[in-house]
């Protein structure tokens, strides 16, 4: 390709895009299109000898109104397409461009399918691109509501759990807090519960929700383990008694105070009688009776 390419250019004076002439001017500066058109490249830089791409106007019907645009020979159907949505009111992504009775993709160049000045062309609404560019424009306003709201949701949820903390931190020292408080923070945790369980994510909105609904699960079961504590009657540590401990008996296991004080009762049973019989005293006086 590229001894074609120099051959074309071997002679002094070759004419080029626009009826210059350009004798000095290199063959790396020219590109061969699909169709097998040879043109300028696009991109020359901003030298001297750069020749400039001359602009068209194309004939455009849309119903019954026609269009004139002006634009570059080198430029594709999609930059037609975004100057006919100002003429037309058609989004450039609902339109059918047809260029010779046939469809245009909008990546095709207009020089690459021989678009020249005057060429005429007609323009239609796709229906089926409009509808499914509605959809994605709902599902997309769909997801950007699910994501405020798991935003909403989690700031919620971070003001409770610093309510959660506190709490934790009054029953650790030994102090009772307010059962109607715990109740009322157990029933807004619920209501955020709520709130996610109704939400339709997919993707990794539906990994975050997921994650904030175990985050408030737990705490929601941190409150109740409050509760229980709560409502448990404090231990006496007056003198040298050792409090007993809830997790021995929860285990089924009593303190080693009780088991020994168990351990004693039937020597003591088995003493008294004993004691008993030595205080009764025997005489050998009777009495008796006429």
């Amino acid at each position: 390709m590229g001894s074609k390419i120099n051959g074309m250019f071997s002679g002094r004076n070759k004419k080029c895009v626009g009826g210059e002439t350009r004798g000095s001017m290199s063959p790396e500066a020219w590109e061969i299109r699909p169709g097998g058109m040879l043109v300028q490249k696009r991109e020359l830089g901003s030298d001297q000898n750069s020749v400039s791409v001359p602009i068209i106007k194309v004939r455009v019907k849309h119903g019954s109104n026609y269009h004139e645009i002006r634009i570059s020979s080198q430029a594709s159907f999609g930059e037609l397409k975004k100057i006919l949505a100002e003429r037309t009111g058609l989004h450039h992504e609902d339109q059918k461009l047809i260029y010779k009775k046939k469809e245009r993709d909008s990546k095709a160049y207009l020089d690459t399918v021989r678009v020249k000045d005057g060429s005429k062309m007609v323009v239609v609404e796709d229906l089926a691109s409009k509808e499914r560019r509605c959809l994605e424009m709902l599902k997309n306003a769909k997801v950007e509501k699910a994501s405020k709201s798991l935003s909403q949701i989690s700031l919620e949820v971070d003001k409770f759990s610093e309510q959660v903390a506190a709490m934790e931190a009054t029953v650790s020292r030994g102090s009772k807090v307010a059962e109607a408080d715990v109740d009322k923070l157990i029933g807004l945790l619920m209501t955020e519960l709520v709130k996610l369980d109704e939400l339709v994510v997919n993707g990794e909105l539906k990994l975050q929700k997921q994650m904030l609904e175990r985050r408030v699960q737990k705490y929601i079961e941190t409150l109740d383990v409050l509760k229980l504590k709560n409502t448990m009657p404090k231990s006496n540590n007056a003198g040298n008694k050792t409090p007993l401990k809830q997790q021995d008996i929860s285990n089924g296991q009593m303190p080693k105070q009780v088991q020994e004080k168990q351990r004693q009762i039937p020597v003591l049973l088995q003493r008294q009688p004993r004691q008993q019989s030595e205080s009764v005293i025997v005489t050998t006086k009777w009495e008796t009776f006429d």
